[in-house]
């Protein structure tokens, strides 16, 4: 059975700094149908953002945004839990830096627990643990984290779900004629040296973030999908209908 990483961003499970329950809903509903065919790996951003619907500190501050991620990792869980419970499905909570993909021992161990979890069919579900890592540390609203262990549990495809809907070949934002660039084998230093441009107060990441993840999976002969974690449609047709409708996918290979 092919193995999927599913990444999920801040800007996706945060409205008007509360939890978006509906878009985590459907997401969900989205991860069992897609256990149906595949392994599935979640890495979910939102945990700072959780803990901000309970005490509303400064976020600009990293001991603050540490703690808000310590408040809100837990609410995050429960609500995982509460849904996939409904589904008769077991989810598991990992915490990790960039420490842990530092040398085979640290990412070796990782690797296996998420084996063993998978093996069990029990969804693992992995976040940056905020509350320990250094401003040096952060990945970028679990872009680079969501590569990493896209390549180091031997995962076939990184399906990144933001509020980027794809990879233009302008600024859609400010360009009303940008197009959409479906398929993406190799992408430029300068995009990937671009300022990070992150469009959710609780994000960390941007367009850029979301290049490198590309790039290091690129480089490692690996695939990733870009798409709206807003409206599933285009993942949907993409990953369980096999119609590349919408949506970036970046890779070198004529077969995911």
């Amino acid at each position: 059975m092919k193995r999927i990483v599913v990444k999920v961003g801040s800007a996706v499970l945060t409205q008007d700094t509360s939890i978006a329950l509906e878009r985590m809903n459907n997401l969900i509903d989205f991860l069992v149908d897609l256990k149906t065919k595949y392994e599935v790996i979640l890495v979910s951003s939102g945990a700072v953002a959780a803990g901000y619907t309970q005490v509303q500190l400064d976020r600009k501050i990293i001991a603050n945004r540490q703690a808000l991620a310590a408040i809100g990792q837990p609410i995050l869980m429960n609500l995982y839990n509460k849904k996939f419970s409904e589904y008769g499905l077991v989810t598991a909570q990992l915490l990790v830096t960039s420490a842990n993909f530092k040398t085979y021992i640290q990412y070796s161990h990782v690797a296996n627990s998420i084996d063993a979890l998978l093996k069990a069919n029990i969804l693992p579900i992995i976040n940056e643990n905020d509350t320990t890592a250094t401003k040096e540390l952060i990945f970028g609203d679990n872009d680079q984290l969501s590569a990493e262990v896209a390549t180091h549990t031997d995962s076939d495809l990184l399906i990144i779900l933001s509020d980027i809907d794809a990879y233009y070949d302008s600024d859609p934002r400010t360009n009303e004629d940008a197009k959409v660039l479906k398929n993406v084998s190799q992408i430029t230093r300068a995009e990937l040296e671009k300022d990070v441009t992150p469009n959710s107060e609780f994000a960390t990441g941007g367009i850029v973030t979301k290049l490198q993840a590309a790039d290091l999976l690129l480089q490692q002969n690996k695939s990733m999908f870009l798409a709206s974690g807003f409206d599933l449609k285009d993942v949907k047709s993409f990953i369980l209908e096999d119609k590349h409708l919408g949506g970036t996918l970046f890779t070198k290979s004529d077969k995911i």
